[in-house]
């Protein structure tokens, strides 16, 4: 199971841009991947042929309501969940806070809920903000040597008065994946509920919330393949048994009564094209497959297995550089608990100006904390700009990572150069 990347780099045409001279290289995939070409048709040509609001007696609206279906089966068949289980929104923080409101309902003070040090803040401040209810949150630490989770810490804070357990499925800065099973099992046992924040996880391998057993998830379409659309899936019993905030005249039918407002109809559309795009992949890649879930499956699997081998280049390499500073899991033999997103300083200089120099040379990385601030606190890197994070997806290339490394080593070359020259001087 293989994947044909020439075929999949035609499908973005982000890809071919240039700057200074030299082609863009996206390293920026944790912040929002690129998106196929097929995602930006279905979004205009829904805006052509079928922009209308909902339930409408026109061929218009009755498309849009064609689409919210389409979008639902789409997603649920995407996460391996059914339709009804799936609500979308403006993101996946907007979606926290909708859901953490309305499991606040039923929380009496000194219940507890507990969260990481390792989460994007959107899986964190959530929570926090039902201490106002008499709430207690108790943070999980990390191991800082290799920047994954104190399992006997986490072992440790789930007690019997433990009523929720917010847990990221990978983490967006570092690229740390969770034990996922494990923690929902431990939580399970206390009868607390758990969330996962998959919007990292997503664009790098397969969810499936059955398996998982998590009573919530979340992800954002942005993240993978698609435009901005957040995601949120919910057990049913969850989601009828809870009373999320809404309006009077807005349905209290599963899954609208947790949707507010209009949504976002030509988002819908081109997330079921992200969706029909890794479909696409699948059937390239096994062509013996039956539905879209098996085709799903079947090019997540393959983009895994490719990026895990990007991955190793790219974290060997990093290695090989004295002045840099890679945090995270580096042992080959344990990057399958890692995506294949890197976080790095470079000694002498500061994230955002490493970070300038590389996109002159047009390769594209972030720089800063990523909203990981417990991350960047715990580690001591907050008040000096944080990381600069490098993040793959499927459509990057071993060509790519060389052309990083080697702009990284005359960056660090060059500020090893300027300071013996300044202590010269001195």
């Amino acid at each position: 199971m293989s994947l044909d990347i020439d075929w999949i780099r035609e499908q973005f045409p982000a890809l071919t841009d240039e700057i200074n001279g030299q082609s863009v290289i996206f390293f920026d995939g944790p912040g929002g991947t690129q998106v196929p070409k097929s995602v930006i048709d279905a979004m205009s040509n829904y805006l052509l042929r079928s922009n209308a609001n909902a339930h409408g007696a026109f061929a218009t609206s009755v498309r849009t309501d064609a689409l919210i279906t389409s979008a639902h089966v789409a997603i649920a068949d995407f996460l391996g969940c059914d339709q009804d289980e799936v609500v979308f929104g403006a993101n996946m923080t907007t979606l926290t806070f909708t859901l953490s409101r309305a499991i606040g309902r039923e929380l009496q003070p000194g219940d507890e809920i507990v969260v990481t040090r390792l989460d994007h803040d959107g899986n964190v401040s959530p929570w926090y903000a039902l201490e106002e209810r008499g709430v207690t949150v108790r943070i999980v630490d990390i191991k800082e040597d290799d920047c994954t989770l104190d399992m006997k810490d986490l072992a440790r804070l789930i007690n019997q008065r433990t009523k929720l357990v917010a847990i990221g499925y990978a983490s967006n800065a570092v690229g740390t994946i969770n034990d996922i099973k494990t923690v929902v099992r431990l939580a399970h046992e206390v009868g607390a509920l758990v969330f996962v924040d998959a919007v990292h996880y997503a664009p790098h391998g397969l969810i499936d919330v059955r398996a998982l057993e998590c009573d919530f998830l979340t992800c954002s379409a942005y993240k993978f393949f698609g435009p901005h659309v957040g995601i949120l899936y919910g057990k049913r019993e969850h989601l009828t048994r809870l009373h999320p905030y809404k309006l009077r005249p807005a349905s209290d039918d599963l899954p609208s009564r947790w949707e507010t407002g209009t949504q976002n109809h030509e988002g819908l559309a081109g997330l079921v094209a992200a969706i029909d795009y890794l479909v696409e992949l699948g059937h390239r890649i096994l062509p013996s497959v039956n539905n879209r879930r098996e085709a799903i499956t079947a090019a997540m699997d393959a983009s895994l297995q490719y990026e895990r081998e990007l991955s190793k280049h790219l974290v060997l390499g990093l290695l090989q550089i004295p002045s840099l500073t890679l945090y995270g899991i580096t042992d080959p033999a344990r990057l399958i608990w890692r995506t294949p997103t890197v976080a790095i300083r470079l000694f002498g200089q500061t994230p955002d100006t490493i970070a300038k120099k590389l996109g002159d040379r047009g390769i594209f990385t972030w720089h800063g904390n990523f909203y990981a601030l417990g991350l960047t606190e715990r580690l001591g890197v907050e008040d000096s700009g944080g990381f600069v994070r490098i993040g793959l997806v499927h459509y990057n290339t071993v060509e790519e990572i060389d052309r990083l490394l080697k702009a990284l080593n005359e960056i660090a070359a060059d500020t090893t150069t300027a300071m013996v020259t300044t202590e010269a001087v001195q």
